[in-house]
């Protein structure tokens, strides 16, 4: 009998449900479906009243039905039996959190609270907690507390603590009534399992936890509001395990809406990002796997912690147990170049794209690719979003230098692209420089299937560069998590890495430096660095007094 797990991936708009062969690898089906509310980002379900600015809410009713059509549609189609559903693993968007009461019944669920908005769940990109986390970092820094290193300095309003704190300010009668603020994923393994255990990955990485150290000091609470004191004794309170640890079996209840065997083991979850390391093959030191779409999250495993300018969290256990985990990340990619086509591309690029029947992005890489490397005299700073790594400092704003009037779209395009493999090699050089290796590098995500943007960024690193066999890395590497939770003894696996060896493809494809391209972008990634200490670390502040201006 063949053996299988099932892998949850829980996205922002959507989840998918992946049903994986444990011995292959094979992907034997999948099934994806949006979640009915969506981000609730304009007024709550069944209200006419507007949220305020920069909240981001989902409702976690949507992830238990979405999850159970998913798991269900998935078994369909493979005709895989119960019985031979070893495992299950999931991954979620983090920092996502929602109070709850004692046995984990969410507020939203409560006539009482249904319409105050913080009843409902907190998405990873509600940026509403932001005046909060201006306060935590400021109380740390008043402090001299060292523990904001280990998060490049600061945390912004995607992490636990902001969240609770503005739901305490806001809505302290919910606050206290509330018995746990829990992650998405944790929540999710709970109401399978009836066990509460909070995984490594988002406590260290978004709820500021430790290994050593454990949480952050009641006294640090308290200075920020009295009754904040409690906050993980109490309300965060449950033990700490790392991805892919059996959490407990999977309920009887559950069984029969899923389709499984009561008892199945679940395991602890991971963010998404994260379980597309393992899902990529990367479970070891020294290899980058960089996550592409949007933006570019940059993982890498070390057996040491070191606390490298920038990151945007180091955290032992938080990838794969035993090793530390490493953060960075740019916080805009992908983004950048879909602004510029949607906004600054002529009407014949559309119209060439739409006769030809191809996107606008390969009419513009097609002509990009027949330049030289510094043939346009234009050089970029990928900062339309602000910058994650290694500045973290979301005021700065994005720079063009070299236009003249003869200067096409494809060059501002082409410009664009090797500013995001600039901001890598930054990356990948601020490892390196402070003893993190960085011996070799996987990409996976949108932008990873485009060769002529992932050939510039090998050129530019000087790196050979693999592209991820799975083309759900995250969903794969949530299926792996089942896979280790279930054990040898169960048909699965003793470590993560023994799973993702069997489970994890081999390369889709490989991209070596073209060395007469080198020269060139040696000299151009220079001027990145210049440009990069100008406008970044205060010498002039232009960027920050323009968005001061436009906020005025």
């Amino acid at each position: 009998m063949s053996k299988y797990t099932l892998g949850l991936d829980f996205g922002t708009e959507s989840a998918r449900a992946l049903l994986v062969d444990v011995a292959t690898g094979e992907i034997a089906a999948t099934a994806v479906e949006a979640y009915p509310d969506g981000v609730i980002d304009e007024h709550l379900p069944g209200s006419a009243a507007p949220l305020p600015p920069d909240w981001a809410l989902q409702n976690p009713s949507d992830w238990l039905a979405v999850m159970e059509r998913t798991t269900q549609a998935a078994l369909r189609q493979s005709g895989v039996a119960a019985a031979e559903v070893i495992g299950i693993g999931l991954d979620f968007t983090a920092c996502t959190v929602l109070p709850t009461s004692a046995d984990g019944a969410p507020f939203h669920t409560q006539a009482a609270y249904r319409a105050r908005p913080h009843a409902w769940a907190k998405l990873w990109k509600h940026h509403a907690a932001q005046p909060q986390a201006d306060r935590v970092n400021a109380l740390a820094a008043a402090r001299g507390d060292a523990w904001p290193r280990r998060y490049g300095g600061k945390i912004s309003s995607e992490w636990l603590i902001p969240k609770a704190l503005q739901l305490l300010e806001e809505d302290p009668e919910l606050y206290a009534a509330a018995d746990c603020i829990v992650e998405a994923a944790d929540w999710v393994v709970w109401q399978l399992t009836g066990v509460l255990a909070r995984n490594a990955c988002a406590a260290g990485y978004k709820g500021t936890w430790h290994k050593s150290a454990g949480y952050l000091p009641a006294d640090f609470l308290a200075a920020l509001h009295p009754d904040l004191a409690g906050l993980y004794a109490s309300k965060v309170a449950g033990p700490v395990v790392a991805p892919g640890a059996r959490v407990g079996g999977l309920s009887a209840a559950w069984a029969a809406r899923l389709g499984l065997a009561a008892g199945t083991p679940v395991a602890a979850g991971i963010i998404d990002a994260h379980a597309a390391a393992p899902g990529g093959g990367v479970t070891g030191p020294g290899v980058m796997f960089m996550i592409m779409g949007t933006s570019t999250c940059h993982m890498l495993m070390s057996p040491q912690e070191v606390l490298v300018e920038g990151i945007a969290g180091v955290v032992e256990d938080g990838i794969v147990p035993g090793l530390f985990g490493y953060e960075a990340g740019q916080a805009g990619a992908g983004d950048i170049f879909a602004w510029f086509v949607e906004q600054s591309t002529p009407p014949a690029y559309h119209q060439e794209a739409e006769q030809r029947g191809v996107s606008l992005h390969d009419v513009l890489a097609e002509r990009a690719a027949r330049q030289r490397p510094g043939q346009s005299g234009l050089l970029a700073l990928d900062w339309w979003n602000g910058n994650r790594s290694v500045l973290v400092d979301a005021e700065l704003s994005g720079l063009l230098i070299g236009a003249t009037l003869a200067t096409r779209p494809e060059e501002i395009y082409r410009a664009l692209i090797e500013a995001t493999a600039f901001g890598t090699r930054l990356i990948i050089e601020a490892f390196t420089g402070q003893g993190v290796a960085v011996e070799s590098i996987v990409a996976g995500g949108g932008l990873a299937k485009n060769p002529f943007l992932m050939q510039i960024y090998a050129d530019v690193t000087g790196r050979e560069l693999a592209v991820a066999g799975s083309p759900q890395p995250s969903a794969l590497g949530a299926a792996m998590l089942g896979a280790t939770a279930a054990g040898p003894a169960g048909g699965g696996y003793a470590t993560l890495a023994e799973a993702a060896g069997s489970m994890a493809p081999p390369p889709a494809q490989r991209y070596r430096p073209i060395a007469a391209h080198r020269p060139a972008y040696d000299v151009l990634y220079a001027e990145y660095r210049r440009l990069y200490d100008t406008f970044g670390r205060g010498e002039n502040d232009v960027m920050k007094t323009l968005r001061r201006l436009r906020r005025a």
